[in-house]
């Protein structure tokens, strides 16, 4: 006795929640806290807020920055500000890179076991040709995706489970590919507090004219073992 195929509408259902999530999220008007002004408002209770609780203050912290990753609401760059500004550089960056890691990785395997699975099973051959060639160097690909700037997050986050990543490379590429920015910005909140004293704005554009170029750097690094394989393959031994 054979099984039967999973129809797609069951396998859809977790795009079909995050769909369903995130636009509760959007007719609430949540993501409009989600902003430099809410910080500046809010910026003496939340601060009361973790000095009272501040383990709490970094479970709801790394939950907030899951939620937001996975129904991919836009804003997370000031979410990444304001772990700076309450939990400093050496709390902010971790806990910034746990909840984005966490949220990555729950939108990865729902859009691998729905989206990805029924895109791969009516995928002509040019789309199977990119996934065969993503899947030799898999971790180059995800490295320079993270490290692009060009790259929206969402897209780095579900390209991979359309190609066929496998869950480990996904998390260990997403969570070292992140670092560069989430210090940069990590460091820009928790100095906002002087920022916020001297009624002055946090200078954003210097801090991506710097880095930037690094980051490419850093892609163009990644992507050097694919070019090496595509340059000088191995011969095949007669």
């Amino acid at each position: 006795m054979t099984d039967r195929p999973v129809p797609l509408w069951r396998r859809l259902w977790p795009v079909a929640l995050i769909v369903l999530a995130l636009a509760a999220a959007w007719a609430s008007g949540v993501h409009r806290y989600l902003s430099l002004d809410t910080l500046r408002e809010q910026q003496d209770a939340l601060r009361a807020f973790v000095a009272e609780n501040t383990v709490l203050a970094f479970a709801i912290y790394i939950a907030v920055y899951a939620t937001a990753t996975i129904l991919m609401l836009p804003g997370a760059l000031w979410i990444t500000v304001a772990g700076g500004f309450l939990f400093g550089l050496w709390g902010g960056t971790p806990a910034t890179i746990v909840g984005a890691t966490l949220g990555a990785s729950i939108l990865f395997l729902g859009a691998k076991t729905s989206v990805g699975s029924a895109l791969r099973e009516r995928a002509g051959p040019f789309v199977q040709k990119l996934e065969k060639g993503f899947q030799e160097d898999a971790v180059s690909y995800m490295f320079a995706l993270r490290f692009l700037p060009i790259v929206p997050f969402p897209v780095a986050n579900i390209a991979p489970a359309i190609f066929g990543a496998r869950f480990r490379d996904y998390v260990i590429t997403t969570a070292l590919g992140i670092v560069p920015g989430v210090i940069a910005y990590t460091w820009i909140g928790a100095g906002l507090g002087a920022t916020f004293a001297a009624g002055g704005e946090p200078d954003f554009a210097s801090v991506a004219r710097n880095l930037v170029p690094a980051v490419i750097a850093l892609a163009t690094v990644s992507l050097l073992p694919v070019a090496y394989k595509k340059f000088f393959p191995k011969k095949v031994p007669a």
